[in-house]
């Protein structure tokens, strides 16, 4: 099975990236991922993302925010049963404050530094082509 999910890379002035830590009870509970989810059936991947970062983090981002950066694909078969597929966008403008919504804890951090975290696996391409 194809998972279709959809992340953001969301920069901050001083060029931090907004990471945030999966909750307990969630698979990958307490490791750090991008914000983003799933992306629904009637849903183009920008209105997911849009919907998602309002959902999670409480900010309201514009389409012409986001600017496509790089996709993601990630086998998971084995221990979970699903491919995952995820565009990426880079987002610099949105209104509101970042708070952790669904998640345990958020944090900023300049792509160099996000090795120090315990990053979900399939995000660890991501950090690299951050960098």
């Amino acid at each position: 099975m194809i998972l279709l999910v959809v992340a953001a890379a969301i920069i901050n002035p001083h060029n931090e990236i907004l990471l945030a830590q999966r909750p307990k009870g969630k698979r990958l509970a307490g490791k750090w991922e991008f914000p983003g989810g799933k992306v629904e059936a009637d849903e183009s991947p920008e209105a997911a993302l849009i919907r998602e970062l309002h959902e999670e983090l409480g900010i309201v981002v514009g389409v012409d925010a986001l600017e496509p950066f790089w996709f993601l694909s990630h086998d998971y078969a084995t221990e979970f049963g699903f491919h995952l597929l995820m565009p990426v966008y880079l987002c610099r403008k949105w209104q509101g404050t970042p708070e952790a919504k669904e998640h345990a804890a958020l944090c900023w951090r300049h792509a160099s530094e996000m090795h120090a975290l315990d990053m979900i696996e399939a995000d660890e391409a991501l950090v690299e082509r951050l960098k």
